[in-house]
């Protein structure tokens, strides 16, 4: 195993296996993500600051054994910020974990190392002293069961955008990076986010039957787009903005301009790779910024 040292803004770090490839399809190497991730640093940790991480790890490609991981793990350099949270119900037993929190360019490379491809992270942060807060931010996951796709999830997140706006708030569309979308508002706390969004679904699913749906029945969802509201639960992550993905290309989830929403045409039209989306944030800057 080549090991390679490098200094982060001061953090010394140990890259390994910096050729191994990970993207086999179209040979895009470990050092390619690792560059990626780098580079869309300055638009992707804002995202990412005081919320705990989950990460989903393909340490031999994206075509072999993934796994899930929460914990941050045991060789973590100490400048890591870790918090530990309660962690009811987990599948391993324990009562908490101790979930890094990534919010510097030296956390985000070491996690790139461990081949983490995709960032997941939940709709609340915490605090400085690691405290979970109440969520600040509301998510809609638009999922096409097929032979609906992602461009008739753009119709449904333009319907989504206009409930949005008569109740006072703003949406901002990005794809999944896989073959779906997310619409995402600031939240205010006027209420439980995961009833209000669920409130949402179903009055679209009354208005539009044909292309909307509000359950995760399987059977109800051919043709449909399943407005999975349930991802406001504070147990759940969704795929962070600017996020890799695990597809057969290294496509990214990726912040969208509405015009782009309002004329798509085509499911190829919302497939953006890592250089894709690096270019797209030169011209544009974080589509996703609030400020």
């Amino acid at each position: 195993m080549k090991k390679v040292p490098v200094k982060v803004d001061g953090r010394e770090l140990t890259l390994s296996n910096l050729d191994k490839v990970l993207y086999p399809e179209i040979g895009f190497t470990k050092a390619e993500v690792i560059d990626y991730y780098s580079r869309i640093a300055p638009v992707l940790l804002p995202h990412l600051n005081g919320r705990p991480l989950t990460v989903k790890r393909y340490p031999n490609g994206v075509d072999e054994q993934f796994f899930f991981e929460k914990n941050a793990p045991d060789h973590t350099p100490g400048w890591v910020r870790t918090v530990n949270l309660p962690a009811p119900g987990s599948t391993k037993g324990r009562e908490s974990i101790d979930f890094a929190v990534i919010e510097d360019l030296p956390s985000l490379v070491y996690y790139a190392n461990l081949a983490a491809l995709e960032l997941h992270v939940p709709q609340w942060r915490v605090n400085k002293k690691g405290d979970a807060q109440p969520p600040d931010t509301l998510v809609f996951d638009l999922d096409p069961g097929a032979p609906a796709t992602i461009v008739e999830c753009c119709e449904v997140a333009l319907m989504l955008r206009d409930v949005l706006k008569s109740d006072g708030l703003t949406a901002f569309p990005k794809t999944s990076g896989s073959k779906g979308m997310q619409l995402y508002a600031d939240w205010d706390r006027r209420e439980e986010p995961s009833a209000y969004a669920k409130r949402l679904a179903q009055l679209l699913e009354k208005e539009h039957p044909r292309q909307v749906v509000s359950v995760m029945t399987k059977k109800a969802r051919p043709g449909k787009v399943f407005i999975d509201w349930s991802q406001n639960n504070p147990a759940k992550t969704t795929v962070a903005p600017y996020s890799l993905r695990a597809r057969p290309r290294p496509t990214v989830s990726t912040p969208l301009l509405w015009e782009e929403v309002e004329g798509c045409e085509h499911p190829d039209e919302m497939v953006f790779t890592a250089p894709d989306v690096l270019a797209r944030v030169e011209e544009h800057g974080d589509l996703f910024s609030r400020a």
